[in-house]
């Protein structure tokens, strides 16, 4: 019996060893790379176990065990049967592997064909191909995202979100399954679990938060057009008047062949009638803004190249119709935008020629420029390109002379449309063809100060954001240089120091900045803003610290000490021991530091300033600069400079230098400076 109970000890044992070496060539075989990876390591230790075990079997002493020939006989069986379904099990995922691959390539051959009925439009196709790629394999995440996306284009939202969840399965990481089941979602008016689906991208990449941000905007934006939808819907049920009438007017402007002087009345009344957003969503509703489409004379009169009077009329009619039911509503500007007509004959109405046109065109185009969306729409869907070059040709003649009308009118013209449009002609600056023009125009500058005269005295925001807007513009302006910056460089500088005393720090941060670029202009301007106390006002803001800040104000300062002696004084009497400029030698700001170490150079000429710094670690600082690797080649310049005046009108300085072993490094960024 006992030999019996061994045996069978024995075959359960064997049976175990079985399922054991089962479950390890599963593991080797699984495709999550973490079960692969642990089963590697129980292989591995099994294969070390058995080795200790055959070590200690080979010095075990004959004599001391008596060894049963059953035992031995069915260990050997053991160990062949084992070795035996091993060979089995490799050979079998050795033919899955093969058949695996194979079912691969034929999935993604019909992954490309589906792809290429994706491209053409013919999503049935692709969801079939996507489907036959399935069966030929199960787990394959891009075929599911690549169907959800079929049938995100068939309307099938339900099934896309079906095909998300699958992609899942295989990888709950997939950012793609994700953002399209967010979309899916969102098609069915399903907001909250869309903004879900965003949320868990942002989890799992926060470096998609740009993304994040788009995604979580449309779904704000179709939940607020429902709302409105919703809302404009009870009025009309409720028989409110006002509502009623936008709905009367669009069906009389829907009259055919009538005179274009009715046209041109009903679409003022339209206007005159939009009161609130409720009133811009029954507008959109009731298809206010296929009137190009629908109507003729309306299309042809827009389209016009040489238009009469009437035409006129009616464009800017028209124009003004559009600013006024997409003024804060961000669903109809993407309507109006993306209207094919209107997205064309924007930059030909600008280029018209015809000033109450262009003004409207300009004041439409600021609308857009209110808000992020807004001005994502604008880059899309217009051709910039196009528009610049457009503005080029015009500009002198067209939009300038309109523009400068505009600046000397700002109390008559809607401050937040003017500041928008200022912020236009700013960024239309990045040309420099466009630039050249506007920094040439005398009229452009008189225009820029009397706005900056109009919004000094008024502290209305409104205001201040159109100050704000054309110190940015001026700021641009001044990339160049010209006899006319020269002639008002005085006056522009005088403006700027009146300035410093806003209370809005952008203005302030603004007008230092305008100073850093107007001052290199003029030595009269150097000269008046000195004499203004402009050195002791710079510091003050340096102090205050902020890296936009200090860059234009320590440039403020070098121009200013470059040339002006009564400038190196007043610094050094301001920034006692220099402490201010030490501080900005430390900065991670390349410009600022070599600015920072050109107005310290500068200030050493003054008799006992290079004494007041023998206590500190100038030497040090300078010392690391000159020898430093900064990719502006005037830090190193301008260190060393400093550095070599430092020790010449103190020479105790030069006992830290030796200490520090640094005059080699001077020596050679001395004569590297030489080269320049």
């Amino acid at each position: 019996m006992l030999a019996d109970e061994e045996q069978e000890d024995d075959f359960q044992r064997f049976l175990r060893r079985v399922d054991d070496i089962a479950n390890l060539v599963q593991g080797l075989n699984s495709t999550d790379p973490a079960v692969k990876e642990k089963t590697i390591a129980e292989a591995e230790k099994r294969l070390h176990d058995e080795e200790v075990s055959k070590e200690k079997e080979s010095k075990t002493v004959v004599n001391r065990t008596v060894i049963s020939t059953q035992v031995s006989d069915v260990a050997n069986a053991e160990a062949v049967n084992a070795d035996g379904f091993l060979a089995i099990l490799e050979k079998d995922a050795k033919e899955r592997a093969k058949r695996r691959k194979k079912n691969e390539q034929l999935a993604n051959a019909l992954k490309e064909k589906g792809n290429d009925a994706f491209r053409k439009g013919d999503y049935v196709i692709a969801v079939q191909r996507y489907t036959e790629g399935l069966e030929k394999l199960k787990d394959k995440q891009e075929l599911y995202t690549n169907r959800a996306q079929a049938y995100l284009k068939l309307h099938e939202y339900e099934k896309a979100i079906g095909d998300c969840e699958w992609a899942l399965k295989c990888n709950e990481k997939y950012i793609k399954a994700y953002f399209l089941m967010g979309k899916a979602q969102l098609a069915l008016k399903h907001y909250s679990e869309s903004r879900q689906c965003y949320e868990k991208i942002l989890q799992i990449d926060p470096q998609k938060e740009s993304l994040f941000k788009d995604c979580m905007s449309e779904v704000n934006l179709e939940e607020k057009k429902m709302r409105d939808e919703e809302r404009a819907v009870k009025e009309v049920q409720s028989g409110k008047l006002a509502a009623l009438c936008i709905e009367e007017l669009l069906q009389k402007l829907d009259r055919p062949d009538q005179n274009i002087l009715y046209y041109t009345g009903g679409i003022r009344l339209l206007t005159e009638a939009v009161k609130d957003c409720t009133e811009q969503t029954l507008f959109r509703a009731n298809n206010g803004f296929s009137i190009l489409n629908d109507n003729e004379i309306v299309r042809r009169g827009f389209h016009a190249e040489r238009k009469n009077t009437a035409e006129v009329d009616l464009s800017v009619s028209l124009l003004s119709l559009w600013q006024t039911v997409c003024a804060g509503n961000e669903e109809n500007q993407r309507l109006l935008l993306t209207h094919p007509d209107v997205n064309a004959q924007l930059p030909k109405l600008l280029s018209s020629g015809v000033s109450e046109i262009q003004k409207e065109t300009l004041a439409l185009i600021s609308l857009y420029s209110e808000n992020e969306n807004g001005r994502r729409l604008l880059v899309r869907h217009q051709d910039l390109t196009k528009f610049k070059t457009q503005c080029r040709v015009m500009l002198s003649t067209g939009v300038l002379p309109l523009f400068t009308q505009l600046l000397t009118s700002a109390k008559l013209v809607n401050e937040a449309a003017l500041a928008h449009c200022i912020g236009i002609m700013g960024n239309l600056c990045a040309d420099v063809v466009i630039r050249t023009q506007m920094a040439e125009s005398k009229e452009c500058w008189q225009a820029c100060l009397k706005l900056v005269d109009d919004c000094f005295y008024v502290s209305m925001p409104k205001y201040q954001e159109c100050l704000f807007a054309v110190l940015g513009l001026m700021m641009n302006l001044l990339l160049e240089s010209n006899v006319i910056i020269q002639y008002f460089a005085v006056d522009i500088s005088g403006r700027c120091m009146s300035l410093l005393r806003n209370k809005d720090g952008r203005i302030v941060t603004r007008a230092i900045g305008v100073l850093s670029r107007i001052l290199a202009a003029s030595s009269s301007a150097v000269d008046e803003v000195v004499k203004g106390g402009v050195v002791k006002k710079m510091i003050k803001f340096l102090k205050a610290g902020g890296q936009t800040t200090s860059n234009y104000g320590i440039k403020t300062l070098s121009i200013c000490t470059r040339s002006n002696s009564q400038a190196q004084e007043d610094l050094v009497k301001s920034d006692k021991r220099f402490s201010v400029l030490l501080n900005l030698l430390d900065s991670e700001n390349e410009m600022i530091v070599g600015n920072a170490a050109f107005c310290l150079g500068q200030c050493l000429a003054v008799p006992g300033a290079a004494t007041s710094l023998l206590n500190s670690n100038v030497v040090m600082i300078l010392l690391k600069h000159a020898g430093g690797d900064a990719a502006r080649t005037s830090v190193q310049e301008n260190a060393a400079i400093a550095l070599g005046k430092l020790c010449v009108a103190e020479p105790r300085h030069v006992f830290q230098l030796r200490k520090l072993n640094g005059l080699a490094i001077l020596n050679s960024s001395m004569k590297y400076v030489h080269s320049m």
